[in-house]
């Protein structure tokens, strides 16, 4: 496809979208879960259409050489697709947000001022590889009452479309514009950077992907961008802590998954419990055959222990996103220098603290300056679904707007609304 018909078609697509949008705005609860059901029992009742698709991306990905987790993350599987289904479902079955007034109260004047929640209008997704992605976003947009343009990887292509099909089918059996939610049909990079550049139709974009994806949309974006760019979480071992508990959360911490962005890469550890928590640790990951990046000192400690693959630490570490079994350990005096260390590295997505002390545990709360911060429990919490959010579109460590795992309320805006009784100013 040439330039000039990419920005045709975009053009074409925003137009739409801005349109859809008025329409998706002023639909009804009760309408938007008719469509949300009906995605879900498509999905379903195509289950055996959708992987016959989806084997034409697999056969491309595996002939093109890409990497067998990079094909594991294309499958759309039965039990991937009942997923899919039932996030439909438990979106639908939760409370409608749109139109809601809060914060009412009476002013001098006698005019009532409260804050009324408004869709976006229409946002841009940017994603690669999981095809899944395609029905999240999609049911997310319905739910929040916005209208999406979604501009899955070309990898994906043939899974997408068959899915972005479904879901049209779905918006308008419950009267609702097909052209809500759009796929991007070309696989033709120079469409995201014209989607990124649209501010006449497009409100948010929101990128998924790895970090050059993202690196390259927020440098590129003429539109607000909500995005994360690292997961350096960090889990902090206090002292006083519960030894046994700390052990079992720092392992599900790091080792749960190894990829996923709400992983722990750094552990930290209190000088006061590192001789009894450390060697404990240290042998669960040299079971699992994590690679142990640590100070002089929490090398000292864990030397002794069976099978470790230690390592010593480089200042890059204390930064690194591994996304693999990888892990840096570092013994810090306490809760003061713990602090400072995380504010300074953390990519601001997920800390933790494992601690005894309740005022140790608030403090941490308080000055950790990151989109989510725990309190005796694992970083992999981190998570739209396990947030109660029904779902997810994506983690965002940006401090405006929508801040740690964007869901619904994510999706949406406040507008102030006034009622008056005649009265003027005087």
């Amino acid at each position: 496809m040439n330039a000039s018909n990419t920005t045709e078609l975009m053009n074409t697509l925003g137009a739409q979208a801005k349109q859809a949008s008025a329409q998706m705005a002023k639909a009804s609860a009760a309408v938007k879960q008719h469509a949300l059901r009906s995605l879900a029992a498509l999905l379903r009742a195509n289950v055996d259409e959708l992987q016959v698709e989806n084997a034409k991306d697999l056969e491309r990905a595996r002939s093109a050489g890409l990497a067998e987790p990079m094909v594991d993350r294309l499958k759309l599987t039965p039990q991937v697709l009942e997923t899919c289904a039932q996030g439909c479902e438990q979106l639908a079955a939760m409370t409608d947000i749109i139109g809601e007034v809060t914060g009412m109260r009476q002013m001098p004047s006698g005019i009532r001022v409260g804050q009324m929640r408004v869709p976006i209008g229409v946002f841009g997704m940017i994603y690669e590889s999981r095809p899944n992605v395609t029905i999240e976003a999609a049911s997310l947009s319905i739910k929040s009452g916005n209208a999406a343009i979604l501009r899955g990887g070309s990898e994906a292509i043939d899974s997408n479309r068959a899915l972005a099909n479904l879901v049209q089918q779905a918006l308008t059996g419950a009267g609702l514009p097909a052209d809500a939610v759009q796929l991007v049909p070309t696989t033709d990079r120079a469409a995201v950077g014209q989607l990124i550049t649209m501010a006449q139709y497009v409100d948010l974009i929101i990128p998924r992907g790895g970090k050059g994806l993202i690196e390259r949309i927020s440098a590129e974006a003429k539109v607000p961008v909500i995005k994360h760019l690292d997961g350096n979480c960090h889990t902090y071992v206090d002292d006083p802590c519960d030894i046994a508990m700390a052990v079992k959360v720092a392992d599900n911490a790091k080792t749960h998954k190894y990829s996923p962005c709400n992983a722990t890469e750094s552990l930290m550890v209190a000088r006061g419990v590192a001789a009894a928590f450390l060697p404990q640790i240290g042998a669960v990951y040299a079971g699992k055959g994590v690679e142990m990046r640590c100070c002089p000192t929490s090398k000292a400690i864990l030397a002794g222990t069976t099978g470790a693959i230690l390592r010593d630490a480089t200042e890059a570490d204390w930064s690194e996103e591994y996304l693999s079994a990888v892990i840096s350990i570092k013994v810090v005096e306490g809760l003061d220098e713990a602090i400072a260390h995380i504010n300074r590295y953390s990519s601001h997505h997920t800390d933790a603290i494992l601690t005894r002390d309740h005022m140790h545990a608030q403090r941490f709360l308080r000055e950790v300056d990151s989109a989510s911060v725990m309190v005796n429990a694992s970083t992999r919490f981190a998570d739209g679904f396990e947030y109660g959010l029904g779902a997810e579109i994506g983690i965002s460590t940006d401090k405006f707007h929508a801040r740690g795992p964007v869901g619904v309320e994510g999706l949406t805006s406040l507008k102030y609304v006034v009622l008056g009784e005649g009265e003027i100013r005087g």
